[in-house]
């Protein structure tokens, strides 16, 4: 079990450091990128989690 936390510690520290070390880098057309991507973020999440819960409902429906 112990070997366990020593390979999560490790993949978190690996993830951490890759996240700052991109990080550090600059995107020139971010704001521009931003507005598209959260509108696209948000179709794709409102999309999911209704076609989540009309699942949860059919579960429900007929298999509870």
């Amino acid at each position: 079990m112990s070997i366990m936390y020593v390979l999560v510690i490790i993949i978190l520290l690996i993830a951490i450091v890759s996240t700052l070390l991109i990080t550090g880098k600059s995107d020139e057309n971010y704001s521009s990128s931003t507005k598209k991507n959260t509108t696209n973020l948000t179709l794709i999440y409102v999309v999911i989690i209704t076609l989540s819960l009309i699942s949860l409902g059919l579960y429900i429906r007929f298999f509870a």
